[in-house]
């Protein structure tokens, strides 16, 4: 309904009412001309702004390309921003992978210079197992540095390899943590890491310690290989020294002979300059041949007659001139003698070949040996005889019982060393076998 005011020509303006409802609940409003005036000028100041701004905006087209063209600037920079960012990342793994192969090819390298230590280990190794049979009690006294090398020294070569392991990242962490593989030289380091240490300078480091590590290793075989080289031609002279005070002279070593031969086999030809190989291989050659001359100085040492054939018995008599017992007079005794009751058992003083046994004018019963480059033992006066003419015997083996026959006053053994057929003193071999004993037993 409206209901409004009356006009001054008697007519009322009806107002308009708005009734809403809901339910059961109606509400009206009236509408008040002021209010629809109001509206009226908001719409219309609206309108005015709007057509007034897009009026602007229409004949301002330089607004509308400077936006275009900000717009395109944007574009351009984020473009070149992200040309920028794949460059970066080109560069980074590009050198992800350069320090990926150098300490690849470094972790090569530290393995090649570990696996010939470990090979020259095992050669000082073999060397020595070689010779073990034949001097095991002369190397645990005299060289006592053989059997060092080749064992306790692959600790450190263990060690090493840890280290290069640990590198490449094929260790774990021993505290129950997962393993990871360490960092390469372009990997970020955190800024907790003590002194500022970069990856690259802490792998450059760890690859330098175990260089040094190695290069300890084999500065210590080396110096090892040269220490038993020098031991053992130190013991082939003492033992030749030893030798030479009897008054026999060691032969020569075949290997030099062999070696002069190969020498004087060179004919011509124009002058290279000699290879320089592996000073490794070179020292064990040479502790090779120091090993080889020491076992032929050895075995040629037990050939002499160095034992005695009476070694409970006393030296009653000994070499050079004395009187003789049946004339009186001044002569000369080839030999030494042992006081031995009948029948007291003889034994061989080296190894050797039986060339005579049986009576022999003055010297009754006796026997001779042979025992090689000129050297001979006699043993006299023997009650019995226990061996024949070509029999080859051992050293200390049972050969006779000594006696009294020939020309004897009284039960002894009388027993003679010869070198080339001349009679020396066997008192001096004695002696040299006494002190040899702790380098041929």
């Amino acid at each position: 309904m409206s209901v409004g005011p009356v006009n001054a020509f008697g007519k009322r303006r009806q107002s308009h009412v708005l009734i809403l409802a809901s339910g059961d609940r109606v509400r009206h409003m009236t509408i008040r001309p002021w209010m629809s005036a109001l509206a009226i000028c908001f719409v219309g100041m609206f309108g005015t702004g709007y057509l007034a701004a897009t009026t602007y905006l229409v004949l301002r087209d330089d607004l509308i390309g400077g936006t275009i063209a900000r717009q395109a600037r944007m574009q351009h920079v984020y473009e070149d921003r992200i040309t920028a960012l794949r460059a970066q990342v080109d560069r980074v793994t590009s050198r992800q992978l350069l320090d990926q192969q150098i300490v690849e090819e470094k972790v090569e390298k530290l393995l090649q210079r570990q696996l010939a230590l470990t090979s020259r280990s095992g050669k000082i190794g073999a060397i020595s197992e070689r010779r073990q049979a034949s001097d095991r009690t002369a190397q645990e006294d005299v060289l006592p540095a053989t059997g060092a090398l080749a064992y306790d020294r692959r600790t450190e070569a263990r060690d090493g390899v840890k280290a290069i392991e640990s590198i490449m990242g094929i260790v774990g962490e021993q505290d129950n943590r997962s393993p990871r593989p360490a960092a390469l030289g372009y990997t970020p380091v955190s800024s907790g890491n003590a002194g500022g240490e970069s990856a690259s300078d802490r792998a450059d480091r760890i690859f330098s310690n175990v260089t040094l590590s190695l290069k300890g290793v084999e500065r210590e075989q080396m110096a090892h290989l040269r220490q038993m080289t020098n031991d053992a031609l130190r013991t082939s002279d003492a033992i030749r020294a030893i030798v030479e005070g009897t008054g026999f002279t060691l032969p020569a070593i075949e290997e030099a002979v062999n070696a002069d031969a190969a020498a004087e086999a060179g004919i011509g030809g124009p002058f290279v300059e000699p290879q320089n190989g592996d000073s490794f291989d070179q020292s064990l050659l040479g502790f090779d041949s120091a090993l080889l001359e020491l076992e032929q100085t050895r075995d040629a040492a037990r050939k002499l007659p160095l034992g005695s054939p009476a070694p409970a018995a006393v030296v009653t008599s000994s070499f050079g001139n004395r009187l003789d017992p049946f004339l009186g007079r001044l002569a000369l005794h080839a030999g030494i003698d042992f006081r031995a009751p009948t029948g007291t058992r003889v034994r061989a003083a080296a190894d050797g070949t039986v060339t005579a046994a049986g009576p022999a004018g003055g010297y009754g019963n006796m026997i001779e040996i042979d025992h090689g480059n000129g050297v001979t033992s006699r043993y006299a006066h023997l009650s019995v005889i226990l061996t024949n003419v070509g029999d080859q015997v051992k050293a200390d083996a049972v050969i006779a019982k000594s006696g009294s026959t020939g020309r004897s006053t009284g039960p002894h053994l009388h027993y003679e060393v010869r070198l080339n057929g001349q009679a020396v003193d066997p008192a001096g071999f004695l002696k040299a076998g006494t002190e040899l004993a702790g380098y041929l037993d």
